[in-house]
């Protein structure tokens, strides 16, 4: 398979995206930490196809992007306890850097989690909220990379771990961020820092006023 390269500022990029996608292929884009790995959550065929581009371990969860808040009930339901935690995150953070990890709702198949919760972030850069939006509100993304490896900022180093792996890279430049985005449980309260990313513990704790970091991970790699 070749992979095909599009240059974001391309009027058919978008267009194109949204196609490969719902054909069950697999689509790498610039977010606002890194580049993303894409498969439509609800095909189990192409999600299971992401896990294997990646050598991704079969048990590790894939996260979903949404381009807006508003879809986080299709996916994901939040608990009476963290209510209010999982308010003022989103009301701070959203769109940005943080994925919250929720109890997942039926609509999510088990590919994608195979626990009962979910990972679900909303991306701070515009293309990738667009991207997502023209799909259909929510993707299953995982960072664009080899498991294992580094996670890739730019185009060129999608292309050098994925290249025949995927179908399609939106070319979209170096990903601002550069750092992966801080994981934070808020199925218990208070909500657990399960990985240390662009936003730190310390910064959390100005809006939530205790996070607990027993079990934070500081790899970054994903």
């Amino acid at each position: 398979m070749k992979t095909e390269i599009i240059h974001a500022a391309s009027p058919e990029a978008q267009q194109r995206a949204a196609k490969v996608l719902r054909a069950g292929g697999l689509v790498a884009f610039p977010t606002d930490t890194v580049y993303g790995l894409a498969a439509l959550p609800w095909d189990t065929q192409a999600v299971e196809r992401l896990y294997e581009a990646k050598e991704r371990p079969s048990e590790r969860a894939i996260p979903l992007l949404l381009s807006d808040a508003e879809h986080l009930p299709r996916v994901a339901a939040i608990p009476p306890l963290c209510r209010d935690s999982v308010s003022r995150l989103i009301g701070r953070y959203w769109p940005g850097a943080l994925t919250l990890v929720l109890l997942k709702t039926e609509a999510v198949p088990e590919v994608v989690s195979r626990g009962a919760t979910v990972a679900v972030r909303v991306p701070a850069l515009a293309l990738a909220r667009s991207l997502i939006r023209a799909a259909g509100g929510v993707l299953a993304v995982t960072s664009a990379n080899i498991s294992g490896q580094p996670s890739p900022v730019t185009a060129e180093e999608v292309e050098s771990q994925l290249d025949g792996r995927i179908e399609l890279i939106i070319n979209g430049g170096p990903c601002p961020g550069g750092v992966p985005s801080t994981i934070v449980d808020c199925t218990s309260a208070p909500p657990t820092v399960l990985r240390r990313g662009a936003i730190s513990p310390a910064e959390l704790e100005t809006v939530l006023g205790a996070v607990n970091t027993t079990h934070t991970m500081f790899a970054l790699l994903v």
